[in-house]
């Protein structure tokens, strides 16, 4: 048997709860290419697979007889889909030096995710990433604090968290406040990145805010002075919603102002007028569709900077 060889294992009910079967079945696969192929990174599944057969275990060499896949997979089901479905779905055996190893990098990824999305509200600079993995930590330490006490006591007796003493409503507030209780391999390091930023801005261990996204709005002239049709009204307004109902008053030009934070540059460029500023990130698609939907795909908006930050001391 090869070296160095992974194991993708996958029990029948993962692919179907009805199967008969309950055998576990196991591919062999080179190592780490099993995540790449998984994220699409890798297509050829000559360089995923180091033996194109299913066993019913790898390190013993036993391979799986075809009755048992047949039972478990469906008579018409080939070989070849067979690996498939188990490379998809199957659960990746690692080892825990490899476990812990893949951990690390997710985590690293996700740290610096976050330190290059969020800054300062004050200063608007970057926090190092040793700052944000601290914030996180705390908030981790918090989140399973927090978890372990409710299963203790019940919901009844907890200690109140933010906004319970105010009734039922700021209770409703505090349920749906996002946690962190640390990374998982499970997930891609964007999502969790998010999910991590969520809950940094929301609990603030450190003040920290998003940092804006600096745009190009160009819209023609005819349509500034227009009267800006009046914003929907929506329940459970997500970040950069608020100050909607300032939003829908006045006139196109003065809608798409209400967006900008902070006016970098304004100008009048031929029938066009055009402005150069910052917007919260939250508030990008909200613009974007108010003035796609006002100018009938006239007025363009133009990304100059995802995120902008001041680095420095």
């Amino acid at each position: 048997m090869p070296v160095g060889i992974n194991q993708v294992a996958l029990k029948p009910n993962q692919v179907d709860k009805h199967l008969p079967c309950k055998k576990r079945f196991e591919i062999a696969c080179y190592k780490n290419k099993v995540l790449e192929y998984r994220s699409g990174v890798e297509t050829d599944l000559d360089n995923v697979l180091q033996i194109p057969s299913v066993f019913l275990s790898v390190g013993k060499g036993q391979t799986a007889p075809s009755q048992d896949l047949a039972k478990a997979f469906g008579a018409k089901t080939s070989v070849d889909d067979i690996i498939l479905e188990i490379l998809n779905k199957g659960e990746l055996q690692v080892g825990e030096k490899e476990r812990h190893a893949q951990l690390e990098r997710v985590h690293n990824e996700v740290v610096d995710i976050v330190a290059g999305k969020l800054v300062d509200p004050k200063s608007k600079r970057v926090y190092t990433t040793g700052m944000i993995e601290k914030a996180l930590d705390q908030l981790s330490s918090q989140g399973t604090h927090a978890h372990k006490q409710e299963e203790g006591k019940g919901s009844g007796t907890a200690t109140p968290t933010i906004g319970e003493e105010d009734g039922d409503h700021a209770k409703g507030k505090g349920k749906e406040m996002p946690t962190w209780t640390g990374v998982v391999t499970t997930k891609s390091a964007k999502s969790q990145a998010l999910e991590a930023m969520k809950a940094l801005i929301a609990w603030q261990p450190i003040p920290v805010s998003r940092a804006r996204m600096r745009l190009r709005i160009t819209c023609p002239q005819a349509i500034l002075k227009q009267g800006a049709k009046p914003a929907p009204k929506k329940e459970g307004v997500g970040d950069g919603a608020d100050g909607e109902g300032e939003k829908g008053k006045g006139t196109v030009k003065d809608r798409i102002l209400s967006y900008v934070e902070e006016i970098e540059s304004q100008d009048d460029v031929g029938a066009e007028w055009e402005v150069v500023g910052f917007v919260e990130p939250g508030a990008f698609k909200g613009l974007g569709e108010f003035i796609g939907g006002e100018t009938k795909g006239r007025g363009r908006v133009e990304v100059l900077d995802m995120a902008v930050v001041h680095e420095g001391e």
